[in-house]
């Protein structure tokens, strides 16, 4: 579980989050959602410890993650987060498996790490027939699953995405939306900004961006924040 308490940011003299605080619950799908321009990726990537906050406090199971130093942030990412962002974070000139495991030999000539995991990650994704191939042959939405089967196989806690269907077609779309959905339901905390609506309505929680009042359209529960 992922909980932010009137986090702020300013970046070069603006300020981008102003006072927000949001729940993000295991076992659900939560939309950062707004108008361009409000913070959504923003506030993700601080979500993320991507970004150090100004003010406020964020927790991940109860854990206060605020002002983790670096080598505390990369052992969160490591151990509990995977990220599906715009640029899909994929490394072209490698191949699927290996950007599925991140580990070769020491020649680097065989995608090494857990075989059965890696099987099944692509498997879930329906990426099992592309294992071999240079990840640079790969359709857009055949890279958001991708890096989705990077988050299955490292058995990824939190799992944050940026704008997922930005570029994909219907058919694309759908298979994305319920692949995240699916890993949401296994138990993972899925957190997704996105201004697309049928992603949106996938998702079990809504957070209004930038709408830090009463007025939130959101059903986060923000109750038990410290």
């Amino acid at each position: 579980m992922i909980k932010a308490r009137n986090i702020s940011l300013s970046i070069g003299g603006r300020t981008v989050l102003d006072s927000e605080t949001i729940c993000c619950a295991s076992g659900i799908m939560t939309a950062l959602v707004g108008p361009s321009g409000c913070g959504k990726t923003t506030l993700l990537h601080c979500l993320g410890l991507l970004l150090q906050v100004d003010q406020g406090y964020i927790s991940f199971n109860g854990e206060d993650v605020t002002n983790y130093n670096p080598t505390e942030r990369r052992r969160f990412w490591r151990d509990h987060a995977a990220f599906v962002l715009q640029d899909y974070g994929i490394m072209e000139n490698e191949s699927v498996a290996f950007n599925v495991t991140m580990k070769k030999n020491i020649l680097g000539r065989i995608v090494t790490g857990d075989q059965v995991r890696l099987e099944l990650a692509l498997e879930q994704t329906g990426l099992q027939e592309r294992k071999g191939e240079l990840a640079s042959r790969l359709s857009g939405g055949e890279k958001q699953r991708l890096a989705l089967a990077r988050a299955i196989y490292k058995d990824a806690r939190v799992l944050f995405v940026d704008e997922p269907t930005a570029s994909l077609d219907t058919e694309n779309r759908r298979k994305v939306i319920d692949m995240f959905a699916t890993f949401a339901a296994s138990g993972s905390t899925v957190i997704v900004s996105t201004h697309d609506a049928e992603m949106i309505q996938a998702c079990d929680e809504r957070y209004e961006v930038g709408s830090n009042s009463s007025s939130h359209q959101s059903t986060t529960n923000i109750g038990g924040l410290s």
